[in-house]
C-alpha cells in the first residue's frame, strides 16, 4: 500500500504537499483569450482550500484552436500579461503549485458559447476553419475540418512552442498538454479521425509522430524542474479506435522524451462514443499505465468521494487524483476530505476560525473522521 491522499508526491522536478489536483475546467469566460476577474475568483477560491496542484483550464495555442470565443489562449503578449496577473494572484492566495493545460480544439472547435447552445458555428455565424489530421468531421452534421498540410503542421508546432516559451516566462510549475477528448492531438493518435497516408498516419508509430514532435518542442522550451505531462484518453470506447494497449505504447514513447506524467481521462473521439462512466472507472487504466509504462499517473473521472480518492492513491493506481465537478460543487473539497480521512490540514490564516478545531459548527455540519489517514 502506498501513502495516502495527504502525503507528498513528486511530479518531475516539483514536489507537491498532497495528491489532490484541481482539474482543468473550461469556464467559457475568457475575453479575447485573456483571463479576467472570474478566473481569479474561481481558481483563487479553489487554491485557498489547499490542493497540491491547480491546473488552469485548457488554453489555446493559436486562434484556430479555440473551442469557443470564451476560451483562454496564450499566443499574444496581451494573453501573457493577463496570465501574469492571474498567476501572481494565485501564488499570493496559497502555496499550491500552478500548472496550465495547453490545448488545440482541432475539429471540435468553433463552437457557440454554452449559453448560446454550444453547437458548431458555420462561417456565416462567426465560426472559423478547424484544423485536423484529416478532413473528417466529428459528426455528420458538423463542419468538415481542414486537413493540415506540411505548412499547417509547422504552424501548429510553432504555436505549441511559443506557448511553452510563454509558460516558462510566466514561471508556471507545470504544463499539461491536452491529448484527449477528441481534440487535435488526440485526433492524430486515433485511427477513427486520422486517415492520413503520409508519415503522420497509418501505423500507431506514425500517428504518434506529430504528438511526439509537439512534446519534444515543448520540453525544449519548458525545461526541468518544470513538470511536463499529457492528458490522454485511456481508450476510445469505439471499435477500431485506440485501446488501452495503444495508450501504454504511446505513454512509454513519451516518457522517453521527457514526459513526467500521464493524465488519464476519457472523452469522445466521435459523436458515436458512449463512455461507461462510474465512480473511479478510470483508476484501473491509470494503474496499468503506471505499472506497464513506468510513468506517474494523475487520474480523473467521477472521483468525488474522499475515501475513493484515498484508496486510489493507497492502492498505487495513480500518484494523484484530479478533481473537477466536486470542486465546483464545494470549493472547500480539500477541507472536507481532510476531515473525512482524519488528516491534519493547515487552513489559510483568514479562514482558521472556520476550522474544526476552533468552530463547533464544523462538527454539526460535517461528519467525524472515519479513519486515520
Amino acid at each position: 500500500m502506498s501513502a495516502g491522499l495527504f502525503s507528498e508526491v513528486s511530479l518531475g522536478g516539483i514536489v507537491l504537499p498532497n495528491r489532490i489536483a484541481v482539474s482543468p475546467m473550461a469556464q467559457y469566460s475568457g475575453v479575447q483569450g485573456c483571463p479576467k476577474a472570474w478566473h481569479i475568483q474561481h481558481l483563487g477560491s479553489l487554491a485557498a482550500s489547499g490542493p497540491g496542484l491547480v491546473i488552469i483550464e485548457s488554453t489555446s495555442v493559436e486562434l484556430s484552436g479555440y473551442g469557443s470565443t470564451g476560451c483562454l489562449a496564450l499566443h499574444t503578449d496581451e494573453h501573457e500579461d493577463a496570465f501574469r496577473v492571474l498567476i501572481a494572484a494565485l501564488r499570493e492566495i496559497g502555496p499550491a503549485k500552478i500548472g496550465m493545460q495547453l490545448g488545440h480544439s482541432g475539429r471540435k472547435g468553433s463552437l457557440a458559447l454554452p449559453q448560446h447552445g454550444g453547437a458548431p458555428m458555420r462561417a456565416s455565424e462567426g465560426g472559423w476553419t478547424m484544423s485536423a489530421p484529416s478532413a473528417v468531421p466529428f459528426a455528420a452534421d458538423w463542419p468538415v475540418p481542414e486537413a493540415l498540410d506540411e505548412q499547417g503542421l509547422s504552424r501548429v508546432r510553432e504555436a505549441y512552442r511559443q506557448a511553452a516559451r510563454r509558460a516558462a516566462r510566466l514561471g508556471l510549475d507545470l504544463i499539461e498538454v491536452h491529448g484527449a477528448h477528441g481534440y487535435l492531438l488526440h485526433s492524430f493518435l486515433s485511427p477513427i479521425s486520422n486517415h492520413r497516408q503520409d508519415q503522420y498516419g497509418g501505423s500507431l508509430e506514425n500517428r504518434l509522430r506529430f504528438v511526439r514532435e509537439v512534446m519534444v518542442d515543448i520540453r525544449a522550451e519548458f525545461a526541468a524542474p518544470g513538470a511536463l505531462g499529457i492528458r490522454l484518453n485511456a481508450q476510445d470506447w469505439l471499435d477500431g479506435g485506440l485501446t488501452i494497449e495503444d495508450t501504454i505504447v504511446v505513454t512509454s514513447a513519451l516518457r522517453e522524451i521527457g514526459c513526467d506524467y500521464i493524465g488519464v481521462s476519457a472523452g469522445a473521439i466521435s459523436s458515436e462514443v458512449r463512455i461507461p462512466a462510474a465512480p473511479g472507472y478510470l483508476a484501473p487504466y491509470a494503474e496499468r499505465i503506471r505499472r506497464e509504462a513506468g510513468v506517474s499517473t494523475v487520474v480523473t473521472g467521477f472521483i468525488f468521494e474522499p475515501l475513493l480518492a484515498d484508496d486510489i492513491v493507497k492502492q498505487g493506481q495513480a500518484d494523484m487524483v484530479a478533481i473537477g465537478r466536486a470542486f465546483l460543487d464545494d470549493p472547500r473539497w480539500v477541507w472536507r476530505a481532510a476531515e473525512r480521512l482524519g488528516a491534519t490540514l493547515d487552513y489559510p490564516m483568514q479562514y482558521e476560525r472556520a476550522g474544526p478545531a476552533r468552530w463547533s459548527g464544523a462538527k454539526v455540519l460535517r461528519p467525524a473522521p472515519l479513519r486515520a489517514a
